[in-house]
């Protein structure tokens, strides 16, 4: 017996100004069902998903909810008409507790007074049905990141939510929590509820959906039920081509340390920091966002100063050089945020090419722009970056683009050490094949390099040793290969393991 259709989005076309963001994109989503929509970054499924959930509307098309043709014209209506969706930046408040988050704007009344106990009745029940633990009582600023999601995804079913969109949902999450929020995702199905998950990841997609729907630049490129589809099969989707999906990495001899931090403090951020990376080496640096990775990053670099401790590079204490002073002496650096830290928007794409390296490219205290614009365009060609011309607005860059063009600005000039944070981070997965292989050619030219990222797959693909981070202070550090996943998950999540084979650096 065929299953009851929740959802159809027939021939839905959305433009914003001269791109065309969505081309006739069709979506069909059975009641009960677990839908991933995948793609590449700037494929179109956020906008697909925001238009379902009223915050765009489309130019052309059709959206049907049961059968029955509706019109969404804001988040409002969306959940008039039973649409949630749990953004990946959670929309809680965070000096409320979670309850007060959960009935915000919904709360129960009897004759015009707040009725606390039938509201908190209502969520318990919610949360015990569908085995969705939450502290009630909790301030949301003081509760872990997975209990944060299971609290969204209550509020949308307080709501009445019947179709619920999860943008990204593990992007944040540790193993544990991914697994845990899977059971909750098995059980919402098993209650009749539809799921809609955006996603990049093959992996995650693979053993939760029962169907997906693959975009590539705003057009539908089929879909599949998972029990048909493989990783390869999925990625040739998204990119339109074969793409490696495994990380072969060879054996390199170590050379000598190249960069260390001693007792590394940064007031109450960081905590006795202690690493060691030799050339021909990648450590990997886990844990969650927020314990302190950040603050790692901005002062190895130089844009904080250390409460305590030093940095040496080539065995030269560069604790209280400049940033200037530290990429010139071959330090090379890729923030965690392109936009804030990386390139300068209103710039021409070579003016972000150079950025930071102007000195290199002066000439009697003039810039060479035939130097510049070789540089610029070779950084163009040999990481893909999509783009009109070098005399374009990096502004003009999607996401992925900006990406490609801050890795290449940086690999292009040759640093003897790389501090890398989400190399990957909204790039597809052609791109992210490439951009590990030039890692890993790094690494066999005897580079140094400190890598930071949420994949916890990419974590363990590159890095010859890893350091777990937690509440900005390194827990445990070991050969990459000494860990499983779980591990992992456990240490990044606070937890200790005295039974595991994996004993402190």
């Amino acid at each position: 017996m065929e299953a009851l259709e929740a959802l159809r989005m027939n021939k839905i076309v959305k433009s914003f100004g001269s791109l065309k963001a969505l081309d006739q994109v069709d979506l069909t989503v059975a009641k009960g069902e677990i839908h991933c929509l995948l793609g590449e970054n700037g494929a179109g499924k956020t906008t697909l998903m925001k238009i379902l959930y009223g915050i765009h509307q489309q130019d052309e098309g059709e959206i049907y909810l049961n059968a029955k043709k509706v019109k969404i014209s804001s988040p409002k209506e969306a959940i008039t008409q039973g649409i949630s969706m749990v953004f990946q930046h959670f929309m809680l408040i965070p000096n409320l507790s979670v309850m007060e988050n959960i009935i915000l704007g919904q709360e129960e009344t009897k004759m015009g007074i707040l009725a606390d106990k039938e509201s908190r009745n209502k969520v318990a029940n919610l949360s015990e049905k569908l085995g969705l633990k939450v502290r009630l009582d909790m301030l949301v600023e003081d509760i872990p990141v997975g209990e944060k999601q299971r609290v969204e995804i209550i509020k949308a079913l307080y709501r009445g939510a019947e179709i619920i969109i999860l943008d990204e949902p593990t992007a944040v999450l540790t193993p544990q929590e991914v697994s845990e929020l899977f059971k909750v995702l098995k059980t919402l199905k098993e209650d009749g509820k539809t799921i809609i998950i955006i996603t990049h990841k093959l992996k995650e997609t693979l053993a939760v959906a029962d169907k997906v729907t693959v975009l590539r630049n705003g057009k539908n490129q089929g879909s599949i039920t998972t029990d048909k589809a493989t990783p390869e099969i999925l990625a040739q989707m998204m990119v339109g081509r074969n793409v490696m999906l495994e990380v072969v990495k060879g054996k390199v001899e170590k050379g000598p340390v190249i960069f260390e931090t001693k007792g590394l403090n940064l007031k109450d951020k960081l905590k006795n920091i202690n690493l060691k990376i030799h050339a021909g080496e990648i450590v990997g640096i886990a844990g969650v966002e927020g314990n302190g990775q950040t603050e790692l990053l901005e002062t190895l670099i130089g844009l904080c100063s250390p409460t305590s401790g030093s940095i040496i590079f080539d065995q030269k204490d560069i604790t209280k050089d400049s940033v200037e002073e530290r990429l010139d002496q071959g330090l090379g650096f890729i923030p965690e945020d392109r936009n804030d830290r990386g390139l300068v928007n209103n710039f021409k794409l070579w003016q972000n090419a150079i950025l930071g390296y102007q000195k290199r490219y002066e000439k009697k205290g003039l810039l060479d722009f035939a130097a510049i614009t070789k540089a610029s365009e070779t950084i163009v060609k040999n990481y893909q970056v999509k783009v009109l011309g070098i005399d374009s607005k990096s502004s003009s860059l999607s996401g992925g683009n900006a990406q490609k063009l801050l890795v290449g600005r940086v690999f292009y000039h040759n640093p003897r050490v790389l501090i890398i944070a989400h190399p990957t981070r909204g790039v597809d997965v052609g791109a992210i094949e490439y951009l590990h292989k030039e890692i890993l050619s790094m690494r066999s030219q005897g580079k140094a390099i400190l890598l930071v990222s949420a994949d916890l797959d990419e974590i363990r693909q590159l890095s010859d040793r890893i350091a777990v981070i937690y509440e900005g202070a390194i827990t445990i550090e070991g050969d990459g290969g000494d860990f499983t996943e779980d591990e992992l998950g456990l240490y990044m999540a606070g937890g200790l393991r005295p039974e595991s084979k994996v004993v402190k650096a």
